[in-house]
């Protein structure tokens, strides 16, 4: 193992390696998913609907239900009529 100044440079070298093939494996499985959405596009499907669905099937059911609930009450407080202050004379 060489050695400068008490840095070892193989260990170094050997993590460096590791992490840029990490990263290129990424870039392929990314470029997989990527051909997958299409597919599934070709086949008629909304890709943004099915990545909704990843994004939910990730989160524990609670996690879901306080998700859902919060939407719920953010589109309702949308809706709800805005008070009108009352004309008082002065």
């Amino acid at each position: 193992m060489s050695d400068t100044a008490g840095i070892p440079g193989d260990r170094i070298r050997t993590i460096i390696e590791r992490v840029e093939k990490l990263d290129e494996e990424i870039k392929d499985l990314n470029e997989a998913k990527k051909e997958i959405f299409l597919e599934a596009k070709s086949d008629g499907l909304d890709v943004k609907i099915l990545k909704e669905i990843i994004k939910l099937r990730k989160q524990d059911q609670d996690e879901r239900d306080e998700h859902e609930t919060l939407l719920d009450v953010y589109m309702r407080a949308m809706d709800a009529p805005v008070p009108v202050p009352s004309a008082q004379a002065a």
